[in-house]
């Protein structure tokens, strides 16, 4: 959700808009809306989700379940299994052993 910040609007009467006007306003846009990353799916967390409303076909991570979830205007609906993954592994070695000496 973006905030937007306190300008001011450029008035236009009759029925044309300058150029400069629409450029303001284009301008005021641009600053006010946040970037959008498409590459970058929503993750929150089940009562995060739950706080707000989405439109349906809505796509997010939730990020209690670690599944995704997609909305369908009702309820959201988990499009993943939530995978348990093998701890990770360790391992130990030796490679004999190293002497120096001084002369």
């Amino acid at each position: 959700m973006s905030k937007l910040l306190s300008t001011r609007l450029p008035n236009a009467s009759g029925s044309v808009v300058s150029s400069e006007v629409f450029n303001r306003l284009v301008r005021i846009l641009e600053l006010n809306l946040l970037p959008i990353d498409t590459d970058n799916t929503i993750q929150l967390s089940t009562s995060e989700r739950d706080d707000l409303k989405f439109n349906a076909g809505t796509l997010i991570f939730n990020t209690t379940t670690e599944v995704l979830q997609v909305f369908d205007g009702t309820a959201f609906i988990d499009l993943t299994v939530h995978r348990t993954y093998l701890p990770s592994l360790a391992a130990t070695s030796a490679l004999g052993s190293v002497t120096v000496s001084t002369p």
